[in-house]
């Protein structure tokens, strides 16, 4: 893709806008962005960022000021370490090609400074992004895409020459998701739709009469298709509700669970109700314990994993993960070495499992994963007492 194959000039009303397609881990692109600007001297200077991640590249100690047990307990754990999983793709494809990730972003914010123009954030909250993903996708699906997150973890060390002047073509990011968005498509329209329809909208109603946009060259063509569309802005920031057939099955399994169990005692005698009762417990503890042994937790985090899972898997208010990354918290004690560290540490899988910040969003979300696949474990384990 030549350099003037990368801009785009379009217009909205009476807005000129000079739209750049970038690659996160691309020289030119960083040099392009840099040069148009200083070129075209617009009156504004859109970027793919939204405040999160404007504040991760800018502001070196913003992880200093995670509140991680504020996190833990509204459940917002595997949205933060998703969150990491997606910068420690960047950031080591970044440290392989010797280019700081979103250099291009960052000269298009110096740029910005240097001529004037005001910067405007043009990315939807990545936060935003993945939470509606999770809302709207199947527990079957979650796992793919949990397991597909760990996999790019090792991904890096393969990729060739020729794959990286491939993703010159593609944002780096949007590399990973576009990949996630082949294998399941029912989350693609969150992962990358969506996001055109934000960007499309937040650079043509951006201030000033004369705007350069550096986005990722994923988004161009959608951003193309929906330039003239009318977009619900709104809606995209707004979270779904949560599915009725959730809601009800979050409290309809442990009522028929409890039922299984009281039906044991009550119709078949002491003795297989509590055969059923130790069967439940056995499968969810011992898979709780093994998510949180493979997060490499501290052992009385692994036994409390262990001893809240039979009874948070019968409380839909809770979740076995909650309750061990609190005590994971408690007694690993992170540092603010710890936070300082935590970009650098996720670069390597070693990082992940070394530094305290992010072993302890792992020990949350894989206890809550040990936790509800026993669960659906000791169910036929209880019938097959009955039967």
């Amino acid at each position: 893709m030549t350099a003037e194959q990368n801009v785009h000039r379009l217009s909205f009303e009476d807005k000129e806008i000079i739209l750049i397609g970038t690659a996160h881990v691309s020289k030119e692109s960083a040099q392009q962005v840099e040069e148009m600007i200083e070129l075209e001297k617009p009156d504004t200077v859109c970027v793919e960022l939204c405040r999160s991640r404007y504040d991760s590249l800018t502001q070196k100690t913003r992880w200093q000021e995670t509140d991680l047990l504020k996190a833990i307990k509204e459940k917002k754990a595997f949205v933060l370490l998703s969150n990491l999983m997606l910068a420690s793709f960047q950031r080591r494809l970044g440290k392989k090609l010797g280019l700081q990730p979103g250099e291009e972003i960052l000269r298009a914010i110096h740029g910005a400074e240097k001529t004037g123009a005001a910067i405007h954030l043009a990315d939807r909250d990545i936060r935003t992004t993945l939470s509606r993903t999770w809302r709207l996708m199947k527990l079957w699906t979650k796992v793919k895409l949990f397991s597909q997150l760990i996999g790019s973890l090792w991904e890096i060390e393969d990729i060739t020459s020729e794959q990286i002047e491939e993703m010159k073509k593609k944002d780096v990011l949007d590399n990973l998701l576009s990949e996630i968005g082949a294998t399941l498509p029912e989350v693609r329209r969150i992962l990358i739709d969506e996001r055109d329809q934000y960007l499309a909208f937040k650079i043509r109603t951006a201030p000033g009469k004369k705007i350069v946009a550096a986005v990722g060259a994923g988004h161009v063509p959608g951003i193309h298709a929906y330039w003239c569309e009318p977009v619900d802005i709104e809606s995209l920031d707004q979270m779904p509700p949560k599915g009725r057939l959730f809601g009800v099955l979050k409290w309809l399994i442990p009522a028929g669970i409890i039922g299984l169990l009281v039906g044991g005692f009550l119709f078949y005698g002491t003795g297989v109700g509590a055969d059923m009762l130790t069967w439940w417990a056995l499968a969810n503890a011992f898979l709780a314990a093994l998510g949180a042994a493979a997060a490499l937790a501290h052992p009385l985090t692994i036994l409390a994993a262990g001893a809240a899972a039979p009874l948070t898997s019968l409380n839909p208010m809770m979740a076995a993960g909650w309750v061990a990354g609190l005590v994971e918290a408690f007694l690993s004690k992170p540092k603010v070495g710890d936070f300082e560290n935590l970009l650098d540490d996720i670069t390597s899988v070693k990082g992940f499992w070394h530094n305290k910040i992010t072993r302890i969003l792992m020990v949350v979300v894989f206890t809550n994963l040990g936790s509800s696949i026993g669960t659906f474990v000791a169910i036929p384990l209880m019938v097959k007492v009955v039967a």
